[in-house]
């Protein structure tokens, strides 16, 4: 390339380059010296201004080796992809005793040593992947390059992030709930398979000087099990542990039983969503037997009990007039339908203790939920009560703790779930869980913020 003419723009007279193109470009260090369009993209060729440099090992005056053009991959510009030729200056340190011979012009602030993408280019790639819910794909064709070249260049920012310890500090409320990675073999990942269908999730759900959640992924781990959160939280520090004060799941005695050896000082919480589903399965199980008892067949159009099965499932404080009266004519239609009724009843019961509007009040209502569904005739009801006493404490901690609950969880899966739609599945665990800590929130740099 020949050397840049005299830039003529009234904003910077008698100069060789524009002032206005090197903000507009935004590399510090680096001036422009031409812009042009070719296939639809952007090339911008940029260089650093003349000036003596030393030898970076003995630091004598090296002699000039003129430049050399390298091209880079930058963020998209105007709608465009942008290609980045950066006239690297080339140097031959003069001292003979020095090993060092030739050196070339290095910035790590404008790309990595043999990178292909700037490192402005990779922090708006991971941008896109964490704030916008992008694919790889399709960050890729915004860059206008392909998935391998994406990827290469941001899985080492996304490890460095993951190895920095300092990510766990400060959790005081610990959330863990398991999810499907994927739908095919379970062989070992050396076999030609993608292991374990299941992950369990740890969730930071410590709550800020407001009082609100700000759900963060912490790990995930290969199994549903209680050895997997064992195992996980024998690897953390002691420091760790200790700030545990509150440790919330679901009824999975594995969970339980890992919270119980590992974090002794911390509260466990059952989650109130999913004490409220065992509640409704309960409802749903009943209308079944008795729908089989009464006509001898599955619920189906037409069938009394089958015409209200949704609106069972329904919190009573939310039905309208209408839902109220086909609900309770549907009650009245046999006598048998009276375990129904009864078993809604005690469901609404147990939403009641979790909306309630005081402490106070909702802890009342649990208690009489654990001392009557123990007792009562109708047998899925009296296992339900069999149930939530055998998780007693843990049931009642949630009006002892300010309503803690895995809700922050649920969402945190909820966004798995959405970025696996997104990429179409996973193959490669390791590069599954560093896409879902980023987009989960536990991966933090200024570049993000």
């Amino acid at each position: 390339m020949s050397e840049p003419t005299a830039c003529t723009a009234a904003c910077c007279p008698d100069s060789t380059y524009c002032s206005r193109c090197d903000l507009l470009v935004g590399l510090d260090g680096l001036r422009v010296i031409d812009v042009a369009r070719a296939d639809d993209a952007l090339t911008v060729t940029v260089e650093s201004p003349p000036g003596a440099a030393g030898c970076p090992r003995c630091g004598v005056v090296a002699a000039s080796r003129g430049r050399r053009d390298v091209t880079l991959i930058d963020a998209p510009s105007f709608d465009r992809p942008v290609r980045t030729i950066w006239r690297k200056r080339t140097w031959r340190c003069v001292e003979e005793a020095c090993p060092v011979g030739s050196f070339t012009e290095q910035n790590e602030n404008i790309a990595k040593r043999r990178g292909l993408l700037t490192r402005r280019a990779c922090w708006w790639a991971i941008g896109q992947i964490r704030r916008e819910h992008a694919s790889v794909a399709g960050v890729c064709r915004q860059l206008g390059t392909t998935w391998n070249t994406v990827w290469s260049a941001i899985k080492p920012l996304l490890e460095k992030m993951d190895q920095d310890p300092a990510r766990f500090d400060g959790v005081s409320t610990l959330g863990v709930d398991e999810h499907i990675w994927h739908h095919v073999s379970t062989k070992p990942i050396g076999d030609g398979g993608r292991g374990p269908k299941e992950l369990t999730g740890m969730v930071d759900l410590t709550r800020d000087k407001h009082g609100r959640v700000r759900a963060r992924l912490l790990d995930l781990v290969p199994g549903r099990s209680g050895p997997a959160y064992a195992d996980w939280l024998k690897q953390r520090d002691q420091a760790f542990r200790e700030g545990v004060q509150i440790a919330t799941l679901d009824p999975f005695q594995g969970y339980k039983n890992a919270i119980d050896d590992q974090l002794e000082d911390a509260t466990a919480v059952l989650d109130a969503f999913h004490v409220v589903k065992l509640g409704t399965q309960a409802v749903d199980e009943v209308r079944r037997r008795v729908q089989q008892d009464t006509l001898g067949h599955r619920g189906k159009r037409g069938d009394p009990l089958y015409g209200i099965r949704n609106i069972l499932r329904c919190g009573r404080e939310r039905l309208t007039a209408k839902q109220n009266y086909r609900l309770y004519t549907a009650f009245a239609t046999r006598d048998e339908h009276v375990e129904v009724e009864v078993a809604w009843q005690c469901a609404s019961q147990l939403r009641d203790a979790y909306h309630a509007g005081d402490l106070t009040e909702g802890r009342t209502i649990a208690e009489r939920v654990l001392k009557s569904f123990p007792t009562c005739p109708i047998p899925e009801i009296r296992r339900l009560g069999k149930t939530l006493n055998r998780w007693k404490a843990a049931f009642l901690s949630y009006w002892d703790t300010g309503r803690s609950n895995n809700g922050g969880t649920e969402a945190v899966n909820g966004l798995i779930e959405l970025h696996r739609r997104v990429a179409r599945g996973f193959r490669n665990r390791d590069n599954y869980r560093l896409r879902m800590l980023l987009i989960g929130g536990a991966l933090t740099s200024p570049h993000l913020k």
